[in-house]
């Protein structure tokens, strides 16, 4: 008797894989205008000629610039999300968690930072920006505890520890340093993070590890 074979899944159509790559060169270049200028001084036509294109294109895509601040925001917390799936699969939780502080801390460029500085100074103006920023702040939030939740059923962290408290610290943490980095050019985040490190260490591990060593793991 022979055996039926699924079907392949099909991927992505060509004409959607475009729209998909365009998609992201908007972003880009409206990451880059918004990083340069500043969310109401970077103007559509601004963010049309870094994307080379036209407005009326530029606009198939995304309707105004808060659709693209939108859209912005929505790529940073899947990037996220996937960064704290790697640390639920890595083999040492601490080395999983240092690699996940470089990639968003050190690893990301200076346009990237100073666009955080401006998504979280915006939220503070615009209702519907704080709205969106609040959500996504939320799910994060979710997520990280969720990461140490995991990793204290695991035995890998204390037990007793207040994941939604420690959340709370880890993201102080991470939007500390990136805050410094977009207001400080002399500010070397690649020499601070050990520092980081050790402190979420005494933080978060069990008590006869403490004074363990908590450096990043070599390359």
């Amino acid at each position: 008797m022979s055996q039926s074979t699924a079907p392949a899944r099909a991927g992505p159509s060509p004409a959607a894989r475009r729209q998909s790559d365009r998609r992201t060169e908007i972003l880009d270049a409206a990451e880059r205008c918004f990083a340069r200028a500043g969310f109401h001084r970077a103007s559509m036509h601004d963010i049309c000629g870094e994307a080379a294109m036209s407005p009326g294109n530029l606009y198939r895509y995304f309707p105004s610039k808060e659709a693209l601040i939108a859209g912005i925001c929505e790529r940073n917390r899947t990037d996220a999300v996937a960064s704290f799936a790697l640390v639920d699969s890595a083999p040492d939780f601490f080395e999983g968690l240092a690699g996940l502080a470089r990639h968003h801390l050190v690893g990301r460029t200076d346009a990237e930072v100073g666009l955080c500085a401006e998504i979280m100074a915006e939220s503070r103006r615009h209702p519907d920006i704080a709205k969106l920023y609040q959500g996504i702040e939320h799910d994060i939030k979710e997520r990280i505890a969720a990461m140490l939740r995991n990793a204290a059923e695991r035995g890998e962290i204390r037990s007793d520890l207040d994941v939604d408290a420690a959340a709370t610290v880890l993201m102080v943490l991470g939007d500390g340093m990136s805050w410094r980095r977009s207001v400080d050019p002399a500010f070397d985040a690649e020499g601070a993070l050990p520092l980081i490190l050790q402190m979420v260490h005494c933080l978060l591990a069990k008590k006869d590890n403490r004074a363990g060593n908590s450096a990043e793991p070599s390359p």
